[in-house]
Parts: C-alpha cells; structure tokens; sequence
C-alpha cells in the first residue's frame, strides 16, 4: 500500500508531498498532507485492530467534528483505516494555561470543551473499565524484575483498593486528554485522536487532562467549578483518584516489560522534568529509554498527587 492510495482523489498528485508527523501517544501513523497549497492530516490505524472497533470510533469523530470539538474530516478510506483531516494550527493550549494573566482563560475553554464532549449522544458506546486495562498491563509486568518497587506498590495498590463511589452519571468521554490530543486554535481548543471515546465518569476526562497538564489543587477546583458552573473548596475524592488512576494507568502502558533498572522514587526524574528533556530533545518517546523514564515519571506523579 502506499500513502497516496490513503488520499482522496482530489489530493493526489505529484505536487503532494506526504511527511511523517512525530509521534503522539497513540502509536497510529500520522502524516503531514500538502496539497493544492492546503494542509492535511493523514492518520491510519492498526488494521488489525476489530472493524467495528475502529467504525465506532469514527463515528463519535464525526460527531465530535461536527461539533467543532475535532478538525473537520475530509476523508475517510475503511479499507486502509485512514482518515484525512483538516490540519490545525496549533498555538499551543499549554503557554495559554502556564501563561498567569491567560491561565484562567485556558481553563474555562478545557471545561467547556470537556463538557460538550461529554453532551455528545453515547449510542452505541460502552463502558471501557480502567481498572480492568491496568489489570490487564499488569499480567506481564508481575513477574518482571525490571519494575521499580514504588512502580509495582503503586499499580498494586490501584488493584486491591475500592474506589471511591461513582456519584455522577456515566458520559461519553473521550478518554485520552494527553497533550499531543489537545490543540488550541487561537479560539477553541479542539480534540485530536478518538480512538479510545466511550462511556465514563466525567471527572476522569477532567482528571486526565489536569494529570498530564500538571494542575495544582487551585488550578483543578478552578477547572471543576468552569465545569459544574459552581465552585467547591474540596476537590471530589474521585477526581483525585481518577488522577492518580490516570497517572499510574499511563504510566505502566509506557514502562511496558524486559526492560532493567533499579530506579526509586527519589531518583525518577518528575514530569514536568521529563517534559523538558522532550522539549529539548534529548529524551526520544519513540525509544526503549525515553518511554520508560516517561513511564515511570508518569507513575511518580500519580505516586506524590494521589
């Protein structure tokens, strides 16, 4: 197969060059589009991956485009699980919240955005337990030396411990609000990769992206009260274990197994560390070493936040 064949006709064309994007956190290839003086996004799934799967996730895409939480879809190619969307500018949703006189700004956006994400029908979507997916990560890595200890007491205790109960109903949500998913237009802050969308606790969308954006408590009540249009000075139990969830869930997807060391909590570099190395290039996501140190700086913060 090559790209073009992924490309609606229209596209195509020896004038159209076609380059690989960096890598998110979904492992898709993604590629940058220029055609007829446009830009484009090309992003085609594991095609082993179940048809039904992947047909369920483009159709909460669509809707999510439809309105205007997602880039516009142009094209769609089951065949080769591709979709061809528009390209986004991004002006970066992480210097409006880390900016003080715009922080406040890029909170409101998160949350009206996260709340009309989780306003979209839920037909068709079931629950996708966390819990059950850590379960699973964890299988193989129980028995693996290469888990730091605070690593494996964190997942453990996740594991073996009750929730907090679920007081708010499920929605759909999107379910992966890292930041190479949240792109900010200079106006709206639009939603990238769908793949995983499906019913939820609402707090767990807000959780995520508060994790990974690394919200103290103030910034995360400011985040709750543009949500649920009232403020509270107790952040709810279960966003703070959503967060902690988030953390150690992602955290292990990344650390993975076979890999040695014998790293401690004290040692492992924090995330927002490990976001600077990113920035600068010395640590490489697409690298055994780069993933784990990120995996485990991941854990870290669900360790010293939850």
């Amino acid at each position: 197969m090559t790209l073009d064949a992924c490309l609606p006709a229209h596209l195509r064309g020896p004038e159209t060059t076609i380059t690989r994007m960096a890598m998110g956190f979904s492992g898709a290839d993604v590629y940058r589009v220029e055609a007829g003086g446009q830009t484009f996004v090309l992003k085609i799934t594991d095609r082993t991956a179940a048809s039904d799967e992947w047909r369920r996730a483009l159709r909460v895409q669509e809707l999510a485009a439809a309105a205007s939480l997602a880039p516009q879809i142009v094209h769609v190619d089951e065949d080769h699980r591709a979709i061809v969307t528009a390209f986004v500018v991004d002006k970066s949703f992480a210097a409006l919240f880390y900016n003080p006189p715009t922080r406040d700004t890029a909170l409101d956006l998160a949350a009206t955005t996260i709340k009309r994400v989780h306003q979209i029908p839920a037909r068709d979507s079931e629950y996708r337990d966390p819990l059950k997916f850590l379960s699973t990560l964890w299988a193989p890595m129980a028995t693996d030396a290469g888990v730091p200890s605070f690593a494996r007491d964190a997942i453990q205790r996740l594991l073996t411990e009750k929730p907090p109960s679920l007081d708010r109903a499920m929605v759909l949500s999107h379910n992966d609000l890292n930041p190479t998913n949240v792109r900010y237009d200079g106006e709206r802050v639009l939603l990238l990769d769908w793949d995983v969308a499906a019913l939820n606790d609402p707090l767990y969308d807000l959780a995520t992206l508060a994790m990974f954006f690394r919200m103290d408590d103030s910034a995360c009540r400011r985040l709750l009260a543009a949500y649920d249009g009232e403020s509270s000075a107790v952040l709810p139990e279960r966003f703070v274990y959503n967060r902690r969830l988030v953390a150690v869930l992602c955290g292990a997807a990344f650390l993975g197994t076979g890999t040695q060391g014998a790293e401690t909590l004290e040692d492992t570099p924090a995330l927002g560390e490990i976001y600077r190395r990113m920035l600068s290039g010395a640590l490489n996501l697409a690298a055994p070493e780069g993933r784990r140190a990120f995996g485990l700086a991941l854990i870290k913060e669900g360790v010293t936040r939850g």
